[in-house]
């Protein structure tokens, strides 16, 4: 129960690190990164799995690059849940899906997790 309240608390530190990194995907506070971990984490578990099996064809010519696609689009889909949390473009949220993909592996690798 403590790693996943870990694992919660860190994806939320991604999307403000993210947000700072990245012009165009931005995130009010804390709360606001935490109501959004969750969200995307109910969606990666949920439309994720649906979404790469229907984009598998395209996944497998371009060699798993279209999966940061299927990331900026959970991400859209969770910031068009939220007032709190926006992202301009679909090409930001392209950049925002790899950058939140390197950040959450630097935390990973530094907490462990």
């Amino acid at each position: 129960m403590l790693s996943i309240l870990l694992i919660w608390i860190l994806s939320a530190i991604a999307l403000l690190i993210t947000s700072r990194l990245v012009k165009g995907f931005e995130i009010q506070d804390f709360t606001a990164a935490m109501v959004a971990s969750l969200i995307i984490g109910l969606l990666n578990a949920v439309l994720r799995p649906i979404l790469i099996l229907l984009t598998l064809p395209i996944n497998i010519l371009t060699l798993g690059l279209f999966t940061f696609v299927v990331n900026a689009i959970v991400l859209k889909t969770a910031a068009g849940m939220m007032k709190s949390f926006k992202i301009d473009r679909w090409m930001t949220a392209i950049i925002a899906a790899i950058v939140l993909v390197i950040v959450q592996l630097l935390i990973s690798f530094f907490f462990k997790v």
